[in-house]
């Protein structure tokens, strides 16, 4: 064997153990059942949220409206969080995740009927928005905190929620580049239409799982205490304290950019209905190649960094996108500001059901759920009021500099919160103790 061919050998043995290691929840039955039965649903959800805010800038061309769309459904859920927090911890996951999709589904298949009948107005929206933000107030902790009933190797658990967001993004990337066609071909009802029906994948792929039953526990504590001993334990935990404050940040000011992107295709870049999906779409392709990179991670030492990073490329694509006018200029912020904005949820998510204890996680996932509902939905109405009084490419430009300021507070923060997690990922095994002075946590 020469030289040449041995060290290609090698390259391809280990390029083949990265991409095994890469997916390696997937060897989980249940894990994989919900891989592809959320997969299809996925697609269907991006599609109907391109569709809905197409649908409100066509019917009222008002930048302030979408926002007040956008905060319709998140609001809800901000103020049920901390509730249905407690209530996914007394309940059966699975059953209560089949219920959610139902109701999902029929939302979706409502919008559907609505808007094909052409009898769709803003307030119909905003009532039917209204009530996906309910569902997802319980769909959301209920998800996160299922992934780890659905992978029984607890070392397998940051790859799950690795290819849980890889699934999030190829739909946000293949959702709205198909909606655009949609809509531009047919309208958006079908649209709705679709995503309706996709549910009925999922639904599928949890009724066919074999799960244990868990043990709820805590049930002869009252809600109420349940809710305090929730927010005390989030309060006081530094590392979980200041990577949910870092994640609200980025929710309020980083996120709501996507409100604002019809008016971008219509106004700034003199498109349409397919325009905005392809921003939609490059922003998913930044999202994914975010999503794959921690999914090849070995380990979630290092990802506390990666939070500072990732809040620093999301401001600065922003405002560089806000001063472009572009189209393959905007394309590619999009991508890094897609890329940002995923790598500061994912990581967040990642590292604190890396921290958080198995009693306690339904309920800190729901502050997680929290961080975005309740930040997005004010950074969307603050967005939409400023769009409508300085333009959306100086608000775009606003926002982005508030999430550099965010990103250099937590440069601030994070040797504090480095301190706290080494001994936490030492004791895990995580990390040799000759480790716990480096830099990389």
């Amino acid at each position: 064997m020469t030289l040449y061919s041995g060290i290609r050998m090698g390259l391809t043995k280990l390029g083949e153990v990265t991409v095994s290691h890469a997916w390696r929840a997937l060897r989980h039955r249940n894990f994989k059942l919900f891989f592809f039965g959320q997969g299809i649903s996925v697609i269907g959800t991006w599609m109907t949220r391109l569709a809905t805010t197409w649908l409100v800038y066509r019917l009222t061309h008002s930048a302030l409206l979408l926002g007040i769309v956008s905060f319709a459904g998140q609001i809800v859920a901000f103020a049920l969080c901390p509730i249905a927090g407690v209530w996914v911890e007394r309940l059966n996951r699975r059953k209560l995740l089949v219920w959610t999709q139902a109701a999902a589904a029929i939302q979706s298949l409502a919008l559907a009927a609505l808007t094909l009948a052409h009898a769709i107005t803003l307030w119909e929206i905003i009532a039917l928005t209204a009530l996906q933000g309910l569902i997802n107030a319980f769909d959301m902790p209920a998800r996160q905190s299922f992934l780890v009933q659905m992978v029984e190797d607890r070392n397998d658990l940051s790859n799950a929620i690795a290819i849980n967001s890889s699934m999030v993004n190829g739909g946000r990337l293949i959702g709205p580049a198909i909606a655009g066609l949609v809509i531009a071909a047919v309208g958006e009802g079908w649209v709705f239409l679709i995503d309706g029906v996709s549910y009925f994948a999922v639904i599928a792929s949890l009724l066919g799982m074999r799960i244990e039953a868990v043990n709820s526990g805590r049930n002869g504590a009252s809600m109420l205490e349940q809710m305090r001993e929730g927010w005390d334990y989030v309060r006081t935990f530094r590392p979980i304290r200041s990577i949910l404050l870092l994640f609200a940040l980025i929710s309020l000011m980083g996120y709501p950019y996507s409100v604002l992107l019809p008016i971008f295709a219509a106004q700034v870049l003199h498109g349409g209905a397919t325009t905005l999906g392809w921003l939609t779409a490059a922003s998913g392709i930044g999202a994914l190649i975010s999503a794959l990179s921690l999914a090849v991670r070995k380990s979630v030492v290092g990802l506390t960094r990666m939070l500072q990073i990732a809040a620093a490329m999301l401001g600065g694509a922003l405002i560089c996108f806000g001063l472009s006018n572009v189209v393959w200029l905007s394309l590619g912020l999009m991508v890094f500001a897609g890329f940002g904005l995923m790598q500061g949820a994912s990581a967040s998510n990642t590292i604190i059901q890396s921290l958080v204890p198995e009693d306690k996680r339904a309920r800190v996932m729901s502050y997680y759920t929290m961080a975005f509902f309740g930040a997005a939905p004010f950074g969307s109405l603050l967005a939409g009021a400023l769009a409508q009084q300085i333009g959306a490419p100086a608000t775009i430009i606003f926002t982005g500099a508030f999430c550099v300021a965010a990103s250099l507070w937590f440069t601030i923060e994070l040797p504090k919160v480095r301190a706290i997690i080494r001994p936490i990922y030492r004791d895990m095994g995580l990390m040799r103790a000759r480790d716990t002075t480096s830099t990389l946590s």
